[in-house]
């Protein structure tokens, strides 16, 4: 068994956010729940929860798997590197939705980006 160490590190945060806050911020910009990203990885939900809650720190190769599953990279998870997503990149929760709307017909279709168009032009206002 291991034996515990005597140093104890300080919580390390980069810039404002930990990075347990990072993986959620990454993890909800993709539109993934928990769930998706622990099954994405081949991991329990309840390791990403610790994570983003920071109970538990993750570990260098877990790091990697988040990047890859989050299409990030491990500097922009740890911090060191500011996130390259700017809302450019449409999330997972829109990409969802959009490929509902293009299963409806087109008469419905039309009426819903025409709803969508319209609060769109209020929301701007």
């Amino acid at each position: 068994m291991p034996q515990k160490s005597k140093y104890k590190l300080k919580s390390l945060t980069i810039g404002k956010d930990t990075i347990g806050e990072r993986i959620a911020s990454l993890r909800k910009e993709r539109g993934y729940t928990q769930a998706d990203l622990a099954e994405k990885i081949g991991i329990n939900r309840v390791l990403i929860s610790d994570y983003e809650r920071n109970r538990i720190r993750p570990h260098f190769e877990m790091i990697i798997h988040l990047a890859l599953a989050l299409d990030v990279t491990a500097d922009e998870i740890l911090g060191l590197k500011p996130s390259k997503s700017n809302g450019t990149k449409p999330t997972l929760k829109i990409l969802r939705r959009m490929k509902r709307i293009e299963t409806l017909p087109p008469a419905q279709q039309k009426a819903l980006l025409k709803n969508i168009d319209m609060f769109l032009k209020g929301a701007e206002k």
